[in-house]
């Protein structure tokens, strides 16, 4: 299909510094713990998104010395030639691909905490990394000497980056970098010429943009990424103020090529990859939009928001927002989301949903995955491609049952490989449980999960869809016909309260009665009676607090009880951890931590605090140590209890199935296979991938148990880069 007209704006090129770039898209910098230590995944993750359309792509960040050593996080590196080598394929990959290859200069001062390097950091004022209290991280205040060493460290980076082929060197003026620790006054408390005035703190930050414009400027751009506004607390650089003027002084220098704009910080950088759950499309567009204004025509400005609607990135250009559209989540979700804009097929972008699943796993220190698109990170390690399915050789016939989340990728997979699949649920609906999801508060844009296989399965001639169907029998599948069977039948929340913290039943807790909920009868409309409700979250993720959130606007009085160290703990990985708090705080919801269910009676919720026991080791009775128990117990007035404890798979149908083998080849089927949540229960992204890769191996000696990938890493007897010793 031809492309829209109303989109052509997205596709004209922009020239900045000595380059240029073919459209208006740019995959702004994001962590993937790919780094410089895995260049394969690195190179194929981000090739894919130029393959895709991206005309700029760019590292996670990237440290420019061993001072700034952000391990066991694992960044882009470029402290010496080893990394220039690992580094070069990106760029090549990039290259082939018509698109610009840019790296994020990072230098983090006090927030590094150098736990393999061992160096010490320097900053503007020698003081403690509010990022990592608990970890006994400060920096040691830079003097002139040092100030013109971390410069030179810059210029180092960047004429290493140029050796690998970048096209760009984005000095990461955010996230409480250096830059903005000589900017802050919250970080900077220097008298001399480095601090006091606006003036004063901004003259690092201009140092080093100047020194690198005159050392390898008139080759590659120099561009900077920097957070108008920090948003937290009085001292924070405010868009209205500091944020634009410091702007006004930068540009007045003329040593940035372009502005890459944002808002939060290190601490809360959950504010610029905000995710779905507060922040919507554009909401950084009034801390961001005056920047354009002051730099004028000849600086392109690029600006995040997570962008999927080409409406929305169309109406942001026009309105002079930016002259660039910066993604990362969306980049993800859908590497080729500008080849569909460019193709007239808008209906097939995979939109990012904003759960934050990829800030998560970096958050775990973890390579990042997607909820969205399965494929992300398996570009090198598997060999996946997300628009492109290998024809089955020999194609069968194929019953998924179960159209969740996993039976949904499942199928669509299956379909675009040329088997016959028949999809089947007894729900009236696709999504299955993922449903009831996105009807809870602040997770409508969930729903984009279902909506994008809805529309790829009803593309498929050769997959059908059988819902509001009777729940199949084991006999049912038997006689269906199908040459191969995949069980995707979920998993449903504990009715009686069984979680991580006992493994067992909470005595009195039993969702047959009207005092006691799961989520799955909430979202049915089961009454929750009376006025106290306790939400009692062994899950820690948004469900338990989507419960809270939901009765507490109904007026119900609702304490949030868990037996982990925080409430909502898993949050902290998806950065959404401070704003959950904030909204328990407005809604009046109280929180218990590191407390457990001792039994329930209508009225009344009984607790054990779970560290009640002592500290010490005791010989208790004669040749019997361990601790003092304690059987002390707290109370709740509850009228009604609603379990988050854990999720149970719906096992049965595919456990009768295995026990009846025998009648398997009478019935002419070759294989059963389960997927998802039955299987065990995890978290979305892991159905998905799981439906996924079933689909992608099914030719495999064994599908139900994955192939290999590749693991990058260093080979025992080979040579180091560096050498022990070698001078820097």
């Amino acid at each position: 299909m031809a492309r829209d007209p109303r989109y052509d704006i997205l596709f004209e090129p922009v020239r900045f510094g000595p380059k240029a770039m073919r459209n208006r898209f740019w995959q702004t910098s994001h962590c993937t713990g790919y780094g410089s230590d895995r260049p394969g995944t690195q190179a194929r993750f981000r090739a894919m998104k130029a393959e895709g359309g991206w005309a700029v792509v760019c590292t996670e960040f990237c440290s420019i010395h061993p001072e700034s050593d952000e391990y066991p996080w694992h960044s882009a590196r470029l402290w010496d030639e080893g990394d220039v080598v690992n580094l070069r394929y990106m760029c090549d990959e990039a290259h082939r691909q018509r698109s610009l290859a840019g790296v994020q200069l990072w230098y983090n001062g006090m927030h590094s905490p150098c736990l393999e390097s061992r160096e010490v950091p320097r900053g503007p004022s020698g003081l403690p990394s509010n990022v990592f209290p608990e970890r006994c991280i400060y920096d040691a205040a830079a003097d002139e000497d040092d100030i013109r060493a971390i410069i030179h460290m810059y210029v180092l980076a960047a004429q290493r980056a140029e050796q690998a082929g970048f096209d760009i060197a984005e000095v990461t003026g955010s996230d409480s970098t250096l830059p903005m620790q000589f900017l802050e006054r919250r970080y900077n408390r220097r008298t001399d010429r480095y601090g006091g005035s606006l003036a004063n703190r901004a003259r690092f930050y201009i140092e080093l943009m100047t020194a690198l414009k005159r050392a390898v400027g008139d080759r590659i751009a120099v561009t900077t990424r920097f957070e108008t506004d920090t948003i937290n607390g009085e001292h924070r650089i405010q868009h209205f103020d500091e944020g634009l003027h410091f702007v006004e002084l930068m540009h007045a220098e003329g040593v940035c090529d372009l502005w890459a704009v944002k808002i939060g910080d290190y601490e809360e950088w959950g504010e610029d990859a905000g995710s779905s759950r507060f922040r919507k499309t554009n909401w950084m567009r009034p801390f961001v939009s005056h920047v354009k204004s002051i730099v004028g025509a000849g600086v392109p400005v690029v600006s995040n928001g997570r962008f999927t609607s080409p409406d929305d990135m169309v109406a942001a250009l026009r309105s002079g927002q930016c002259d660039v559209i910066g993604a990362a989540r969306p980049s993800i979700a859908d590497p080729f989301l500008p080849a569909k804009i460019e193709q007239g097929r808008v209906e097939d972008i995979r939109e990012c949903i904003g759960c934050n699943i990829c800030v998560s796993r970096m958050q775990q220190q973890a390579l990042l995955s997607c909820t969205q698109n399965p494929t992300a990170g398996e570009e090198y390690r598997r060999g996946w491609h997300p628009e492109r399915f290998e024809p089955a050789a020999r194609p069968c016939s194929v019953l998924v049952v179960g159209a969740g989340p996993a039976g949904m990728e499942c199928a669509m997979v299956l379909g675009k490989r040329g088997y016959t699949v028949h999809l089947r649920d007894c729900a009236q609906e696709l999504g299955g449980h993922w449903r009831d999801v996105a009807r809870y508060p602040r997770c409508s844009e969930y729903g984009r999960l279902i909506s994008y296989r809805q529309i790829q399965l009803a593309k498929l001639r050769n997959v059908q869809v059988h819902l509001g169907v009777p729940p199949m029998s084991a006999d049912d599948v038997l006689a269906y016909g199908a040459d191969r069977v995949v069980i995707a039948t979920g998993a449903h929340w504990a009715t009686d309260g069984v979680g991580a913290e006992l493994h067992r039943p909470i005595p009195g807790a039993d969702a047959a009665r009207p005092e006691v909920l799961t989520p799955e009868q909430i979202m049915a409309g089961k009454p929750v009676v009376g006025r106290e409700v306790v939400v009692l979250d062994g899950d820690g993720y948004f469900t338990g607090v989507a419960m809270a959130e939901l009765l507490a606007d109904r007026g119900k009085s609702v304490t949030l009880v868990t037996n982990m160290n925080m409430v909502t703990e898993f949050s902290k990985y998806t950065m959404e951890m401070p704003n959950n708090k904030r909204m328990l705080n407005e809604k009046g919801i109280r929180t218990m931590v590191n407390h457990w269910a001792h039994g329930f009676a209508p009225g009344r919720l009984r607790l054990f605090y779970l560290y009640r026991d002592s500290a010490e080791l005791y010989e208790v009775e004669p040749g019997r140590w361990g601790r003092r128990t304690s059987d002390a117990l707290v109370d709740l007035e509850c009228d009604s209890l609603v379990l988050v404890t854990s999720r149970v798979p719906n096992g049965a149908l595919y456990t009768e199935l295995k026990q009846r083998r025998a009648e398997w080849q009478r019935h002419e089927i070759q294989a059963v296979y389960r997927i998802g949540d039955c299987h065990a229960p995890r978290q979305a992204l892991n159905a998905i991938f799981d439906g996924h890769r079933l689909a992608r191996e099914f030719e495999s000696p064994d599908p139900q148990h994955p192939l290999p990938f590749i693991r990058e890493r260093q080979i025992w007897g080979h040579a180091t880069i560096p050498q022990r010793g070698e001078p820097r």
